[in-house]
């Protein structure tokens, strides 16, 4: 890349030493990996990593990714720059070794094809997909990693997490797609999954004891929660927190956090929320 230097001249400056300026280059990743392998334990903490992804850090330490989305697989499958990934990597499938790892559903930017091998590759880390992930496992040859199929109604006890799936609604063409409400050192976090609004399942997930957090999309696209059905849900849930996700990530998807930060606002102004950045940790 050129700037103008002195005297007319081009100044070259290598794209490397762009990222190592302005994203920290390689050590973009480093840096993530120290927040998250420092964050203070006897804490629970929450990162955010991008679309519809996070890592919870239990207070022991244990760490659990859902809906990670790592690589550049959606726009090579897509074959247009309305899936370019628009939001820096921040986490290599290697960087950090997960106890618990759940798809909600097997669409690329939740259940990562290109990452999701190298995520289990320690055979160590276990597996909580919803059933029509079944044919991306074995199509990965990860039959012999730990995989449990999981569908609304399940419930698993790993380590320090319980988990609760429950039911979303992401279409027609995903039936099995699942929420899940995390239970963890005596908090609760709700992620929906990728899902429309559903004010009849509300008291479905109210049975699981008060929410801390809640987190839900707002793009309004592929049988999404737009900016005020995440409002309107968050509402009708009434959590401690209402984190919303997918948005910035890719062009096509839409979703405007500054539209739901004015309807909470002006509509439901005591329902606390927060908008996390890349990278961002939220501490319980």
């Amino acid at each position: 890349m050129k700037f103008p230097g002195k005297l007319g001249k081009q100044l070259v400056i290598s794209s490397d030493k762009l990222k190592e300026k302005y994203l920290g280059g390689k050590n973009i990743m480093d840096d993530f990996y120290r927040k998250v392998l420092t964050a203070e334990q006897g804490k629970t903490h929450i990162f955010s990593i991008g679309q519809a992804g996070y890592i919870i850090k239990s207070r022991s330490g244990q760490l659990l990714g859902i809906d990670m989305y790592l690589s550049d697989c959606v726009e090579r499958i897509e074959g247009h720059v309305g899936f370019k990934r628009l939001l820096p990597k921040i986490l290599d499938p290697f960087g950090l070794e997960f106890d618990i790892i759940i798809a909600t559903h097997p669409h690329c930017d939740h259940f990562d094809i290109d990452s999701m091998p190298q995520l289990m590759s320690n055979k160590k880390t276990h597996l909580f997909a919803s059933v029509n992930c079944e044919t991306e496992v074995k199509r990965l040859n990860m039959t012999d990693r730990n995989c449990t199929y999981v569908k609304h109604g399940d419930h698993y006890d790993c380590g320090d997490y319980s988990l609760d799936f429950v039911s979303c609604d992401h279409g027609n063409r995903v039936p099995d797609a699942v929420g899940v409400i995390i239970s963890i050192d005596g908090r609760k976090i709700y992620e929906t999954g990728d899902t429309c609004l559903r004010l009849d399942s509300v008291d479905e997930y109210k049975v699981k004891g008060t929410l801390d957090v809640m987190i839900a999309p707002i793009n309004g696209a592929y049988g999404n929660l737009n900016e005020a059905e995440c409002a309107d849900l968050s509402y009708a849930i009434n959590p401690k927190i209402t984190i919303p996700c997918h948005y910035g990530m890719f062009a096509s998807h839409g979703g405007n956090p500054g539209l739901f930060h004015k309807i909470m606002s002006e509509k439901y102004p005591n329902n606390a929320y927060i908008l996390m950045c890349l990278g961002e940790m939220y501490t319980l």
